[in-house]
């Protein structure tokens, strides 16, 4: 939401919304920008933001939101049972980092239960830099459209589209907000790889963002 050029190419600087810098400079090996193939959304359920409550009994963090920022999620759903799964911990990965923000938490747990490697790393800077300004989060984004298949790696691969122009920044000592420009480039396509660990979760393990990839 218009931040800071942290981790952002100076060409970008102009049109940086809030997620450009998390993951913008492409941390990327190519498997994330596989086409999808296959890809679907079904159904028309949108996710809550305390979605992942009942989730905490197979050993995933529960993660809530405060009500002054919300992640909705917008058919989130698939009829293929290991696509959902992708999915799920798909949003969640978004989400715990939302938290660890809005939380001024950067070493989040639930950040790393979803994310390892340079995808993990990226994550923690980017929080870091709310952090680092007393920076948290309000309004709310739209989360929808993902796309999501199964690569011949067996990784997982999940696109989806963030809109994040009803959403800004709110300083914490100061209480100045700065809204996100409401620009076609304030709506971004993430594209992730997960893989699958041996207790089931799929982790991110790369992740990077287009802004206004979502038409």
């Amino acid at each position: 939401m218009n931040r800071p050029a942290r981790l952002v190419p100076a060409a970008l600087v102009t049109t940086a919304a809030l997620l450009l810098t998390a993951c913008g400079s492409g941390e990327d090996d190519g498997s994330s920008s596989d086409k999808i193939k296959g890809a679907g959304r079904e159904g028309s359920a949108s996710a809550s933001a305390s979605a992942s409550a009942s989730a905490a009994t197979d050993g995933r963090p529960e993660i809530t939101l405060p009500k002054t920022f919300q992640a909705n999620f917008e058919s989130w759903t698939n009829s293929d049972p290991k696509l959902q799964a992708i999915i799920n911990d798909g949003r969640e990965e978004l989400r715990s980092k939302y938290a660890a923000i809005t939380e001024s938490a950067p070493d989040s747990e639930a950040v790393a239960f979803y994310n390892s490697g340079n995808s993990l790393a990226t994550a923690r800077t980017w929080i870091k830099s709310f952090v680092d300004t007393d920076d948290s989060l309000i309004g709310e984004v739209r989360v929808y459209n993902p796309q999501v298949h199964i690569n011949n790696t067996g990784s997982g691969v999940l696109f989806y589209c963030v809109d994040e122009r009803k959403a800004s920044t709110k300083n914490r000592k100061t209480g100045k907000v700065t809204a996100t420009p409401d620009k076609p480039e304030s709506v971004l396509q993430y594209r992730a790889r997960l893989d699958k660990t041996a207790q089931g979760v799929w982790k991110t393990v790369s992740l990077e963002t287009v802004a206004g990839g979502c038409g």
